[in-house]
């Protein structure tokens, strides 16, 4: 049982317990990233049956659900060309050519995204035990960069929807505790098992209510989410990596009376887990619930952005 008003210690514990700080060397910056192996690639690749393909992002768009915290805001698009310019405008290319150029600028984890494992500390320290001040600076991440997950990130992937399982019509209310015990029970209703290497892929189905009913507080407001009590399941399944439909990955409110992120606090810096949020799984959750099979080749690389501590990511689960 968790004491509501202990976070601190119970923090603490479960990091003492969970850590992976030396597993795979002092130079480690993959973390559990190293559980996917060249045979667990083939076992992933083995699943396409049908060549049926689903993205899992969301688009990148000014319609986003950022509302601002900490700076993070909705992608903003330019156009630099145009077909405009291209008629009226003269580009002043040869024999008619003309064209048209963009730019995007946004933060990192505004959308479908990846946590790296340099973008939570416990007290002063990142993955490995690390100290903070030395890992990631004005200058980035110069040890974990997220560039260091650009080819390895392609396994396995396995869909536990949650909301179907225990859910109202296919969805979670907002603060419902995911527990080991209900991360087992939507395992075993799907006749699939959860593995070392494996990329699993949780829906709630608070992006599917977002959706309907308008984003409201979906970027930092009560969320369906994992119960920190998981930090065990995550730690012992070894698991390269987990992604939700929902912003924060964890339940909120959180399960401590003052608390901010501590599942967060455990799985990045200690577990070395890798974290990807807000995924859209509506459709992939559609088709698995159709065809009975909830593992799937899946590559969800990020964009090798020197020294960024997230990436946006365009998952694509493949069966």
């Amino acid at each position: 049982m968790l004491d509501r008003t202990d976070p601190q210690r119970a923090i603490a514990e479960t990091a003492a317990r969970c850590s992976n700080w030396g597993r795979w060397g002092d130079d480690d910056v993959l973390g559990t990233v190293n559980f996917i192996d060249e045979a667990k690639r083939r076992e992933g690749a083995a699943l396409v049956r049908r060549g049926a393909s689903f993205s899992l992002s969301q688009r990148f768009d000014a319609d986003g659900p950022q509302k601002g915290w900490r700076r993070r805001t909705n992608p903003v698009h330019t156009m630099t060309d145009t077909g405009l310019d291209a008629v009226h405008g003269g580009q002043g290319f040869p024999h008619g050519f003309g064209g048209a150029d963009d730019v995007i600028a946004m933060p990192l984890q505004c959308s479908t995204q990846w946590d790296g494992l340099g973008h939570i500390f416990d007290h002063g320290r990142a993955w490995n035990g690390r100290p903070a001040d030395m890992v990631v600076t004005s200058a980035g991440d110069l040890v974990t960069g997220i560039e260091h997950l650009a080819a390895p990130v392609a396994s396995r992937g396995v869909l536990l929807d949650a909301g179907r399982t225990f859910g109202d019509e296919g969805e979670l209310p907002d603060g419902f505790a995911i527990t080991e015990e209900h991360l087992t029970a939507t395992a075993e209703a799907h006749g699939v098992a959860v593995g070392r290497g494996d990329i699993v892929c949780v829906r709630t189905g608070q992006l599917t209510r977002a959706r309907r009913n308008g984003w409201g507080d979906y970027a930092g407001g009560p969320a369906p989410g994992l119960s920190f009590t998981t930090a065990a399941w995550l730690h012992r399944t070894e698991i390269a990596a987990i992604a939700t439909d929902t912003w924060g990955f964890e339940v909120r409110p959180n399960e401590f009376d003052h608390a901010f992120q501590p599942l967060h606090q455990v799985v990045i810096p200690h577990i070395g887990l890798l974290i990807g949020e807000m995924w859209d799984l509506d459709a992939l959750a559609d088709d698995c619930a159709a065809d009975g099979v909830y593992e799937f080749w899946l590559t969800a690389a990020p964009l090798p952005i020197t020294g960024a501590v997230g990436s946006p990511v365009n998952p694509l689960a493949i069966k």
